[in-house]
């Protein structure tokens, strides 16, 4: 759905305000280089609490997952940034593109430290079924991505970019390519739900492109997130 200029402006303030702390700064030891994860809490489908990301920033070794003030409680005993060999299992590379690291072990490490997480992981109520990837055609539609990107000195400030998304085939764009930082990165859209009223909802991730960027959708990334049926 296309909404107009003063409707995507308070679509990005809404979702500032309800998944603002699941967003996190990554940083790659290969490429793409810096990235973005964020908080995924699977409720109605796959059990548990997740970082997700675009798998491609985390197919090589060193990387690290950056800490907000806001985002740790007590802030002052939590790290800048926690690095990947210290929690395990580790990364889960997910079939479509995704990376995914169970929260288990985010939540061991900040208790070994003293301190908690303070952060607002997307619901899965929110996260895009079959058929909302499947009400996208080749008409663009509003699309908000929520990452870090990277100012000239370095700093990785919570922005939001509000872009066009499409579906070709199986294969769900952004049309325009995003700014470093933004791979790993969730995709926000709006349509109508079966009541007439706007409904929210995350399409998926990020993935690196050129000239604009594949979307990871959470209809494949759920799927791949379900634990094995028992024989």
């Amino acid at each position: 759905m296309l909404l107009d200029p003063e409707a995507e402006n308070d679509v990005a303030y809404e979702l500032c305000q309800i998944v603002g702390r699941a967003i996190l700064p990554y940083r790659s030891s290969g490429e793409p280089g810096v990235g973005t994860a964020f908080f995924y809490r699977g409720d109605g489908g796959p059990p548990g609490e997740y970082l997700l990301t675009a798998g491609a920033l985390t197919r090589t070794a060193g990387g690290e997952l950056g800490l907000r003030s806001s985002v740790a409680e007590p802030a002052d005993l939590a790290p800048v940034a926690v690095a990947d060999e210290d929690l395990a299992p580790g990364w889960r590379q997910l079939a479509g593109g995704g990376a995914a690291l169970p929260g288990d072990g985010l939540h061991r490490h900040a208790a070994d430290g003293g301190w908690r997480w303070r952060v607002q992981p997307v619901p899965d109520r929110i996260a895009a079924g079959p058929e909302v990837v499947a009400a996208l055609g080749a008409e663009p539609g509003s699309a908000f991505v929520l990452a870090h990107g990277v100012r000239d000195d370095g700093s990785r400030p919570l922005e939001v970019a509000i872009e066009r998304v499409v579906r070709e085939g199986d294969t769900v764009r952004i049309t325009t390519e995003l700014p470093p930082g933004y791979v790993g990165a969730p995709v926000f859209a709006v349509r109508v739900d079966a009541e007439g009223e706007f409904a929210l909802y995350c399409l998926g991730l990020v993935l690196p492109g050129v000239g604009g960027h594949p979307v990871a959708t959470f209809d494949r990334i759920r799927a791949a997130l379900e634990p094995p049926a028992a024989p």
